[in-house]
């Protein structure tokens, strides 16, 4: 608005409201105005009302906030009056420099004509011509958050006009501060629930390079950052950008981290790191990161192992990173890098579990099978050698049986190793691997869900002989399904429902081809979305029952709230 040099700021025009019904008692409409304003919890939405009625209440033209930053660089310019044409022309947003320096951090400045100030330096190039002039800061706590400027008043601003601006000032920084803290809130939600889901997804199993994208590109979207990118230890001590998501991720992947530079910093001392412009400072040393201005560096680090790096970059001119954006990632940065290694010790855990699953192979092969094999062909080579000795065949056929006993025995055996070896869960129940996939969920959910079984109507006791017959009605043909219905039902309802409760209700009726197994999965969530872009997990549901006969649906619970998966068979 007045000659002065212009910075940065994103430019937006007042949206038209509800305007502020005028009294004409002063105190009255001025007590209005500063309800309107404090009304609002989004920050445009204060900002464009304060605007709004400081220009009613004063009779001005053109009114404007220019919201600044620590270095009094505009990062958001709202205005009104001005034709959005010009303001177009005009492109940005101005300093607070010359007249508009002179504003006061308290009270305000008042000018019959801004241009006969000493400060005054001009207009730009086809800025309107002004001459009345009113300016207030606006303030949360200590710190300036911006300034009103006020212009083109027919007659010339008063002291009620001065009094009700520095009131309307006041009330506008209340309401900035509260708007401020209800986005804080909302942000923090979000990375709490962006968190919550990468450690949902690692601890169900999912590639490590996968987490690590979805890491980078969830915490681009939070941060509302235009690159996130995630440098981790490599070979030789190194410190490289290994992921990239957003702009100019090909400029930045494989690109190595200068020792003792942010990235080193905040690996080895564990604590994040903000940059107000990449662009702008002299210490940068990779110069594909010249290319951003504000960035934001968080550790990925637990019980002091670093894990890597969390790097948040915004492109030159958008508005910097804050300390409460900061305070956030670190936390993210964290639970993400907590998950991270509790799924490579799983997978650790795994490794050795297969390794000493082959050991038991191997001892069961030996003890049993090849001990037996052996033992059979000693009893083949006597039968040679009494054969070459011209023993009478009668004589041999005992023998000779009981090798072939041994063989089939050593058959039976190898067998049974292959048939553990490919169905490690072949002799544990249903009731107890149900208790177990609710053990398991407990972690991703945040708190058990609830396991309902029922047997010909009626609930199923701890007694282990209705335990067995449970096991026994559906049988092992139809148990990995239902098993595998369960976990996907539960791991649905972990990743997308943001439940307070999950309950698994089994029900089994009758018995052979007649008989039916039940299986429902409720919960209490934010329901199914309009839109679901994968469908795998919920397509193989429906495979598995077409497999046998059954069905499955998936919609909403009958009470209106969350989830109801339904899957049916019919029994063997």
């Amino acid at each position: 608005m007045v000659g002065t040099p212009f910075a940065r700021g994103v430019l937006s025009e007042v949206h038209s409201e509800e305007v502020v019904d005028l009294t004409g008692d002063g105190v009255a409409d001025l007590l209005d105005a500063i309800l309107s304003v404090a009304a609002q919890l989004d920050l445009p939405s204060v900002l464009n009302r304060f605007v709004q009625v400081s220009a009613e209440l004063t009779g001005a033209r053109y009114a404007a906030i220019n919201v600044l930053d620590p270095t009094g660089t505009s990062t958001t310019f709202v205005y009104a009056g001005v034709p959005t044409a010009v303001a177009r022309m005009l492109g940005t947003a101005p300093h607070a420099l010359g007249v508009l320096g002179q504003i006061p951090i308290e009270g305000a400045l008042r000018l019959d004509d801004l241009t006969h100030h000493p400060a005054f330096r001009g207009f730009p190039k086809d800025h309107p011509p002004m001459g009345s002039f009113l300016g207030a800061s606006v303030r949360t706590g200590e710190r300036i958050y911006g300034q009103l400027y006020l212009s083109e008043k027919e007659g010339g601003f008063t002291d009620g006009d001065e009094s009700t601006v520095i009131s309307l000032a006041a009330a506008a920084g209340v309401a900035v501060a509260n708007a401020q803290l209800y986005a804080e809130s909302s942000r923090r939600e979000h990375w709490l629930r962006a968190g919550q889901d990468i450690t949902t997804m690692l601890l169900e199993g999912i590639d490590e390079e996968e987490a690590l994208e979805h890491i980078a590109a969830t915490a681009r979207e939070v941060a509302h950052a235009d690159t996130a990118a995630l440098a981790l230890p490599g070979l030789g001590g190194r410190l490289l950008i290994e992921l990239v998501d957003g702009h100019d991720a090909d400029k930045l992947m494989g690109t190595v981290m200068p020792e003792g530079g942010r990235a080193w910093t905040v690996m080895t001392e564990g604590k994040g790191l903000l940059t107000p412009s990449l662009s702008q400072s002299r210490s940068v040393k990779v110069p594909a990161m010249r290319a951003f201005g504000s960035a934001m560096y968080a550790p990925m680090q637990t019980s002091g192992r670093g894990v890597g790096v969390l790097i948040l970059l915004r492109r030159i001119g958008e508005p910097p990173f804050e300390d409460g954006d900061l305070a956030t990632a670190e936390s993210f940065a964290s639970q993400a890098a907590l998950a991270y290694v509790l799924a490579e010790a799983r997978h650790a855990q795994d490794v050795a579990a297969l390794l000493d699953e082959r050991e038991r192979i191997a001892r069961d092969l030996h003890d049993l099978a090849i001990q037996q094999l052996f033992a059979t062909g000693m009893q083949l080579e006597t039968v040679k050698r009494r054969a070459a000795r011209g023993v009478d065949p009668s004589e041999l056929l005992s023998i000779v049986d009981d090798a072939l006993d041994n063989v089939d025995s050593s058959v039976r055996q190898i067998r049974e190793i292959v048939y553990a070896l490919r169905d490690p869960d072949a002799a544990t129940g249903l009731v107890e691997r149900l208790r177990r996939e609710a053990s398991l969920a407990r972690t991703g959910l945040g708190f058990a869900p609830s396991v309902i079984l029922s047997l010909d109507g009626s609930g199923l006791s701890d007694d282990p002989f209705e335990e067995d017959r449970f096991d026994d009605r559906v049988g092992q043909q139809l148990t990995d399904d239902v098993v595998a219905v369960v976990r996907e039902g539960l791991a649905n309802a972990a990743r997308h429902a943001h439940a307070s409760s999950v309950t698994v209700r089994i029900s089994v009726n009758g018995t052979g081809p007649l008989g039916r197994v039940l299986v429902e999965v409720q919960d209490d969530g934010t329901g199914l979305p309009e839109r679901r872009d994968r469908r795998s997990g919920t397509g193989n549901l429906a495979s598995r029952a077409r497999q046998h006969g059954g069905s499955f649906t998936l919609g909403a619970s009958p009470d209106g709230r969350g989830t109801l998966l339904t899957w049916q068979a019919p029994l063997a």
